[in-house]
């Protein structure tokens, strides 16, 4: 990963240097080759290309496992599965890994979440290579000569603080960027649609961490006795106005004059050797199970790669006995263990998740956006507005929606205060 290798010979990020085509490059080489202008350039030329994103190594947006982690998500009873969920290896250096839950909401959320999964990353990536290289011309080289040694001591804890200070850029730039892209999107509309997010990049032993809405990630730590404990790491950002379900969120233009916004919550933490494994999850799992139930059956899952799909049974479980007249929501896990070992392959393939792949998705990876298949018939017809973009309308899902479903209710919008300065419709 961070080797995202153009399918086209011809692609100006096929090679390092014209004399030089024996390896492709990695996303690191290819965003800081050429100095800034040709970044941006190379960049964008190269995320054209990206047409097929199972073209990318390392990446994972499927039930199964990656080196050093699992993922799984199952559908609820509430119609179609509206999370996504990602993790990318060798995001950017062999040390650095991406991961994501996405929980969409509203009549096109499962669109949104989808497009929010395949396309925050290349921002996030963008912004950052932007933020470091804007850094390195500005910054002075640090004086590392013999007499300096404290300098060199407070120069290296700089060059630490900076890192954060570039990722914290990166994720408010990237996340505010991707919300800008969904509101002038020309297909997906997003007016009573939207997502949440929480995102995190490991890298080394620094975990940095983003989120908007209820998805949530925890970390099991040992403490003083060798036992576990859950650590949460993002906070549940929920709205004090009763009919919100949250805050914070991608798309869901309709509740952006409500107070509905996409600012990231930004935080940063140093591993140690205490810190074990990490779960990233959307709501359907925190509705129904504690974080230390999360902790408890991760850790005694019959195998690493089992740990995902056994925690979505788990909790499928439990909406049975403790909400048995509701639906149950739509559960999407990712299990991320930090001493980067998973199981056997023999062990993999056991539990069967060589060919597990989503419903809507195809086995090769490539995005069914904007159709939507459920059962193996599409149920997404398409309809061309007077501008000639095409405009996704799944007629089983907008037939059902008589409000917005997990947002609020349609007549309770003039109920709820405005926060900007325009004048209500009349």
């Amino acid at each position: 990963m961070g080797c995202c290798v153009s399918t086209s010979s011809k692609s100006s990020c096929s090679s390092v240097s014209d004399g030089d085509i024996g390896s492709p490059p990695s996303c690191f080489e290819i965003a800081m080759f050429g100095g800034q202008r040709r970044t941006k350039r190379t960049f964008a030329n190269h995320i054209s290309a990206l047409q097929h994103m199972s073209s990318i190594p390392n990446r994972i947006f499927t039930n199964g496992k990656s080196r050093s982690s699992c993922i799984f998500t199952q559908q609820g009873r509430k119609g179609v599965n509206q999370d996504a969920m990602i993790v990318w290896e060798d995001f950017m250096a062999e040390d650095v890994t991406f991961c994501g839950i996405f929980d969409g909401h509203g009549p096109y959320g499962h669109l949104v979440a989808r497009k929010v999964r395949d396309t925050l990353p290349l921002k996030l990536f963008s912004f950052f290579d932007s933020y470091e290289s804007k850094k390195n011309k500005s910054t002075a080289t640090i004086c590392c000569s013999e007499d300096t040694v404290s300098e060199r001591t407070d120069g290296e804890a700089g060059i630490e603080d900076t890192t954060g200070s570039s990722w914290k850029d990166a994720f408010m730039k990237s996340y505010k960027s991707m919300d800008k892209e969904l509101r002038y999107h020309p297909s997906l509309d997003c007016f009573c649609s939207g997502s949440t997010a929480v995102t995190i990049v490991k890298q080394g032993s620094n975990l940095f961490m983003g989120s908007i809405g209820d998805s949530r990630a925890i970390m099991a730590s040992t403490d003083s006795n060798n036992s576990l404990v859950a650590i949460q790491l993002t906070v549940d950002l929920k709205p004090d106005l009763p009919r919100l379900a949250m805050a914070r969120a991608f798309g869901d233009f309709c509740l952006k004059e409500y107070g509905v916004i996409s600012v990231p919550e930004f935080s940063h933490r140093v591993l140690t050797d205490r810190d074990k494994f990490i779960v990233l999850a959307s709501d359907g799992i925190w509705d129904v199970l504690s974080n230390e139930d999360v902790i408890d059956i991760v850790s005694s899952a019959s195998t690493r790669s089992a740990a995902a799909r056994t925690l979505v049974d788990s909790a499928a479980r439990e909406w049975k006995t403790k909400y048995p007249t509701s639906k149950m929501d739509d559960c999407a896990v990712i299990c991320l263990f930090l001493d980067g070992r998973m199981d056997s392959e023999s062990d993999c393939e056991d539990q069967g998740f060589s060919s597990a792949t989503l419903a809507g998705e195809s086995d090769d990876g490539h995005n069914c956006e904007p159709s939507l298949q459920r059962n193996c018939t599409v149920r997404s017809p398409e309809e061309n507005n007077n501008d000639g973009s095409t405009r996704v309308v799944d007629e089983e899902t907008a037939a059902g929606w008589s409000g917005l479903e997990g947002v609020t209710r349609v007549n309770s919008l003039v109920q709820l205060p405005r926060f900007s300065e325009e004048t209500p419709r009349p």
